[in-house]
């Protein structure tokens, strides 16, 4: 990336502007309301330019040096500037709405002193910018906004939430509890994937206001402020009738059941000023959000299993993101895959019905390859019907539609020809919908509509124009191009013939857009034709590649060409903008069926991933979580073993209820302790997201969170040291665990003194075993906590400590070389140690 920016650079626009337009400017800018946190960019047709602190930053940020900057101005008026061509301005966009929450955007259009916002946009809400951010590449993750209204009393915090995902049309309400470390909130704005998030200015204490910004901040997402006049609840109810499909009813009672949820909705709809765009009037829809309905991961927990793919992967295979992409769809697969892995199942009988799906694809080879080679040529159907919605759709995204709508008679075909153990639930579930959506009234009537009016021949030459023969009015303007074509070819033949010069060869007949029709000879040949040139033709452009020259007759056709090429443009115009209108009608069937391919396509991609490793992945058995234990046979690293220089050591786990359901792992550095107890989390994940895993054999007790605390590290900045941010995310886990979650512990009490550090390992262990009382993986350098397992062989019964087990990690030394080599097996520990009395 770094030489990207280096070669722009070196090809910086020279920002032109003369005396008088930098007077303008210099008096518009001052006049500007500052920002802190926008970066503005003013459109010059053929670049961009930023100026004072913004173009300090861009300088620093992209180009890596301040040379890029140019003064406006002069004295002490003078204004730092610097030029960004478009290529870089896409650039810059996409990092400032996709990778960063700590920038606003803003594009002004004007000149002089005379300028006005056209754009603006946040990492929440790009609908601004789209057309530059996803010109060229596919949206990965649906971008979202929520809103909080916070209410505090003697028992904590109840959270009001509102949410609007933009790209997908969806607006949610939430309300919940919520510790003094906002835990709760912080899942929320994991699993809905939020990028930012509204606050009523002074919304509590200073401490609190800490603590959530705190929890934001290590979610990634950006805050902004709002006045607290805007949560507010008043003609909430209409504005959300305008806005939802379906009667007012439904929207007056969920509403009805919220106390502060509304407030913040209200602030979502003024902030999104979703009202202000009648294309979104009755497109949208409101459900309830519940917590409870999918698995919690905090922030921790999701960058200690690296769920999502970071800037500093080596490799796609880093991430559990990257390895489970296999989709073939173009965007809303891995929309839809990124949404499942921040939102992993709790519901055994859905679980399963993945599996179902899963396992059909895997014992079914010719399924699988059939389905891959459809799913292939499916655009993104979200996306454009997004567009449809927004009225910037053009012939081209019907086409695409086309084209996509044409490959779903494939699909059904090859899940109709399934016939193994799955197939009734094959049937209802994907062939009956799509059996549904293809009839003549829903996607055989929009194809049908498509190949009437669109000339389907012309795709072939990049070209997406209205069939002639659609419109009387078209076909009679093709009529009148044809034969006036054909009278410019025949004074082609007759001029020729007049000069005596060979036709082609010799005399060309050129078209362009500055003079039309025109005739062409080469400079070795005008000096033959000289006289009659001089004499009958007007000569309008000599170059080196020859002489251009017109006369009377072949002026007034190439008028009266242009003329109707003017008016078949317009009629064009006219149709397409029928045409789309009537594609619009077809939004609900398109909705639906995006819908049902991305889930074909993730649940396809699972089964990839699990028939395509060198050491096949296997279904797990899936319990609730009141029942069951947590078993995995021969288990792996998914994103470890596919790693190209790894031979991957399987090993076993059993989190048994009363026996083994708290297990501390010891061993020495760099044996394998942090992999084994984050595989046993990741293939949790992997099975309640629907999909097999590496295992030998899984038996999973369904776990609605996983907490982890993992490695170590500070935060200056927030004045955080290694030890407070072990002690916080400690505590979140103490706070919000319960007998249904999972813990993973890393190294915990390092951050301090040996003693100090032992004595909170130790309380910490026994709070999580006597009263929690969740299933735990602990891996520690403190051999002295294995006295806690010693509890079950035979210790007196008052210092007895249920469900704990040692486990450490294998290594053994050559006698002769007296060198370490890791065994990186997990062995159960069986050595009696001395009890220590704490």
């Amino acid at each position: 990336m770094a030489e990207n920016f280096h070669q722009l650079h070196n090809n910086l626009p020279e920002l032109k502007l003369d005396s008088r337009q930098a007077q303008g400017f210099l008096s518009f800018f001052k006049n500007i309301p500052k920002d802190p946190r926008a970066i503005r960019f003013f459109d010059r047709r053929d670049y961009y330019t930023a100026h004072g602190e913004n173009a300090t930053f861009i300088a620093k940020t992209y180009y890596h040096t301040t040379t890029a900057l140019r003064q406006l101005g002069s004295g002490s008026d003078a204004l730092s500037s610097v030029s960004v061509s478009k290529n870089m301005f896409e650039t810059i966009v996409r990092d400032l709405l996709l990778e960063r929450t700590d920038h606003t955007l803003e594009l002004y259009e004007g000149s002089g002193s005379n300028w006005k916002l056209v754009k603006s946009g946040t990492p929440g809400n790009i609908g601004s910018f789209e057309d530059v951010l996803f010109a060229n590449s596919e949206m990965q993750d649906s971008p979202a906004v929520v809103a909080l209204s916070l209410n505090y009393s003697e028992n904590g915090c109840t959270v009001g939430l509102g949410f609007v995902d933009l790209t997908k049309r969806v607006l949610a309400m939430a309300e919940f509890l919520d510790d003094s470390h906002f835990t709760n909130v912080e899942s929320a704005m994991v699993a809905l994937g939020c990028k930012e998030c509204i606050l009523p200015s002074e919304c509590g204490k200073p401490v609190e206001n800490r603590m959530l910004h705190d929890a934001m901040t290590k979610c990634g997402v950006m805050l902004t402020e709002r006045k607290k006049s805007e949560f507010k609840t008043r003609d909430l109810v209409q504005d959300l009738g305008r806005l939802v499909k379906g009667s007012i009813e439904p929207v007056r009672d969920l509403v009805a059941g919220f106390e502060f949820a509304p407030g913040a909705l209200g602030a979502l709809l003024l902030y999104t000023e979703l009202l202000a765009d009648e294309s979104n009037y009755g497109n949208y829809t409101l459900r309830r959000y519940n917590l409870d309905s999918y698995m919690r991961l905090d922030s921790a927990a999701m960058r200690a299993l690296n769920v999502l793919e970071s800037k500093t992967d080596a490799n796609k295979y880093f991430s559990l993101f990257g390895l489970m992409n296999k989709t073939c769809t173009a965007g809303m697969g891995k929309r839809l895959l990124h949404m499942w892995l921040k939102q992993p199942l709790v519901d055994v009988k859905e679980i399963n019905s993945r599996l179902d799906v899963v396992q059909a694809f895997v014992e079914d080879t010719l399924l699988r390859q059939d389905l891959q080679r459809h799913l292939k040529r499916i655009s993104d159907i979200e996306r454009l019907v997004h567009n449809l919605h927004k009225r910037k759709a053009g012939l081209h995204h019907i086409v695409k539609l086309y084209q996509s709508s044409i490959r779903v008679p494939y699909i059904k075909s090859a899940l109709e020809n399934y016939d193994g153990q799955f197939s009734s639930m094959m049937r209802s579930r994907y062939f009956e919908p799509l059996e549904l959506w293809t009839d003549d009234d829903h996607l055989n009537k929009f194809i049908g509509l498509v190949e009437v009016s669109v000339d389907l021949d012309q795709l072939e030459n990049g070209e997406y124009m209205i069939s002639s023969s659609y419109d009387p009015r078209l076909s009679k303007l093709q009529e009148e191009l044809e034969l006036l074509e054909s009278q410019i070819h025949d004074l082609h033949r007759q001029t020729a013939d007049n000069l005596d010069l060979p036709i082609d060869k010799a005399l060309k007949l050129d078209k362009g857009t500055q003079f039309g029709y025109v005739f062409r000879i080469t400079k070795k040949e005008e000096p033959k034709i000289r006289k009659k040139l001089s004499a009958q033709f007007l000569v309008l452009e000599t170059r080196k590649d020859g002489v251009k020259f017109t006369n009377t007759k072949l002026k007034k056709l190439g008028d009266q060409y242009q003329q109707i090429v003017e008016e078949y443009k317009s009629c064009q115009k006219e149709l397409v903008n029928k045409v789309v209108q009537t594609a619009a009608t077809f939004s609900e069937v398109f909705e639906s069926l995006a819908e049902l391919i991305a889930e074909l396509d993730v649940l396809l991609s699972f089964a990839v991933l699990a028939s395509s490793c060198p050491t096949p992945y296997t279904r797990p058995v899936i319990t609730s979580s009141d029942e069951g234990d947590i078993i995995l046979e021969g288990s792996r690293h998914p994103c470890v073993e596919a790693q190209d220089w790894v031979n991957f050591i399987q090993n076993d786990c059993k989190l048994i209820r009363g026996k083994s359901w708290f297990q501390i792992i010891t061993g020495p550095n760099m044996g394998g302790k942090s992999t084994f107890i984050r595989q046993v989390g990741v293939n949790i994940l992997m099975a309640q997201v629907g999909s097999f895993v590496p295992c030998d054999k899984a038996y999973i007790s369904v776990r609605a969170c996983i907490f982890a605390r993992v490695g170590a590290g500070d935060c200056q900045l927030r004045g955080v040291s290694t030890f407070m941010q072990e002690m916080l995310e400690t505590t979140s886990i103490l706070k919000g665990a319960t007998d249904k979650s999972l813990i993973i512990i890393d190294e915990l009490g390092r951050g301090t003194s040996t003693y100090d550090g032992f004595g909170l390992a130790w309380a910490i262990c026994e709070h999580i075993v006597k009263l929690i009382k969740a299933p735990t993986l602990f891996a520690t350098h403190f051999h002295e906590l294995t006295a806690l397992g010693l509890g079950n062989v035979g210790l007196d019964q008052h210092k007895q400590v249920v469900g704990v087990v040692n486990y450490h990690v294998s290594a053994e030394i050559d006698a002769s070389t007296r060198k370490l080599t890791m065994l990186y097996k997990v062995k159960d520990t069986n050595m009696f140690l001395l009890y220590l009395d704490y």
